[in-house]
């Protein structure tokens, strides 16, 4: 019998992470991605116990590796450079996060997977129609020459981010379902430690309205994460990056720390400057076509779990479709019965959560700086990491479970 084929569309986490799964139950998978090469190693994740449980079934986990660093001390610091006692880290959650930069996971899966399929790059959908039969889909591949060919596939997985080409193709256009938080963010891999400081230290200078933060690793250059509100989102594209990253984090003076981030930010050979949003659908599938990761749900980095839903959710649609031989349209349906609420909850923790990133009114930032000062000593550290557990529980649950 001839094997079923996919077409995975987008080499991020959730695309890799399908396209190896799928292998594993049988299935030939075509991976398609629209650079023209691999991405660059990308900011800072935290893996959780969802998204851990995922990549240890698919065989990842290992090649992932940690880049915790015991030893990391974390400092909420002011335009002055006045810094308070250390407070939590990141690393320092509950459910003890992976500290990883998101190109670690792409490497891992990309390595896992190279072998196993078909890949092309340069490649983008160009019309997707779905019959009882199976779905056919134009592809356009643009490296040298451009060719556009037509194949059927058994199936279409769109893992092709927060502007999915084929979440436009196969159920309308961007503004049906983008929901804006109102946050730019922009983030990079610093090439020299911020002045002052180790390494391995992390930073966070929270206003309202905006925050830089500065995410450390035991093996690896820091990142920074900017973020500030907008009420104009278009308008912050009209601009170079760093020239909105200036306004926004204007008029007052910048002082040391946060002009040499700006700086490093300007200097940067790879750079994410992008607006926030969650993506809403009333479905993710229809009978052969699905949408995966933040093509589908989108948490946003808010969340904090972005790349663990990415991997749970293929490695749950490898399941759901192994247990459906021959009946995509039902496996998917079981798919979405089950990840859909475990979504919606994680949706609203980012909303929720937003905060912690960006205090949003000088409220929010009084509490955060009183929360930082009982963190500044051990005992008051144990007592909020006991008070947060609960809260974490639900970013341990490993919802791809068979």
């Amino acid at each position: 019998m001839n094997k079923p084929r996919a077409l995975v569309v987008g080499m991020g986490i959730g695309g890799l992470a399908t396209a190896l799964r799928l292998h594993d139950i049988g299935w030939d998978t075509l991976l398609v991605e629209r650079a023209p090469e691999r991405r660059a190693s990308g900011y800072f994740i935290g893996l959780f116990g969802t998204g851990r449980a995922a990549a240890q079934r698919l065989g990842v986990l290992d090649a992932i590796g940690n880049r915790y660093d015991a030893t990391s001390t974390t400092y909420d610091i002011d335009r002055e450079g006045r810094r308070r006692r250390p407070g939590l880290g990141y690393g320092d959650l509950p459910g003890s996060p992976r500290l990883v930069l998101r190109g670690d996971i792409e490497a891992a899966l990309y390595d896992a997977v190279e072998p196993l399929t078909e890949m092309r790059f340069a490649t983008t959908p160009l019309a997707i129609d779905e019959g009882p039969e199976g779905v056919d889909v134009t592809l356009r591949t643009t490296a040298g020459a451009t060719v556009d060919t037509t194949e059927r596939f058994d199936l279409v997985v769109g893992a092709d981010g927060l502007r999915s080409t084929v979440r436009r193709l196969a159920f309308g256009p961007d503004t049906d379902y983008l929901q804006p938080l109102h946050h730019i963010i922009g983030a990079t891999v610093l090439k020299s430690p911020v002045p002052g400081y180790r390494p391995t230290d992390g930073l966070v200078l929270a206003e309202p309205g905006r925050s830089a933060w500065v995410f450390p690793f035991a093996d690896h250059q820091p990142t920074v994460l900017f973020n500030y509100r907008t009420d104009d989102e278009d308008a912050e594209f009209r601009r170079p990056p760093i020239e909105s990253l200036r306004r926004a984090f204007g008029p007052e003076p910048t002082g040391a720390v946060l002009e040499n981030l700006l700086q490093q930010f300007e200097e940067a050979d790879d750079f994410l400057f992008d607006s926030t949003h969650q993506v809403l659908m009333p479905t993710w599938h229809t009978d052969r076509v699905v949408l995966l990761g933040d093509s589908a749900w989108c948490l946003t980095l808010y969340s904090g779990m972005g790349a663990s839903t990415a991997l749970a959710g293929a490695d749950l649609l490898g399941t759901s479709l192994q247990r459906n031989p021959g009946n995509p349209a039902r496996a998917l349906r079981e798919w979405e019965q089950k990840l859909r609420p475990f979504m919606a909850t994680h949706q609203k923790i980012g909303r929720k959560d937003l905060v912690m990133f960006v205090p949003q009114t000088p409220r929010d930032k009084a509490t955060r700086t009183l929360t930082q000062n009982l963190l500044g000593n051990p005992v008051g550290k144990r007592a909020m990491k006991a008070l947060t557990a609960r809260k974490f529980q639900d970013k341990l649950i490993d919802i791809a479970a068979a």
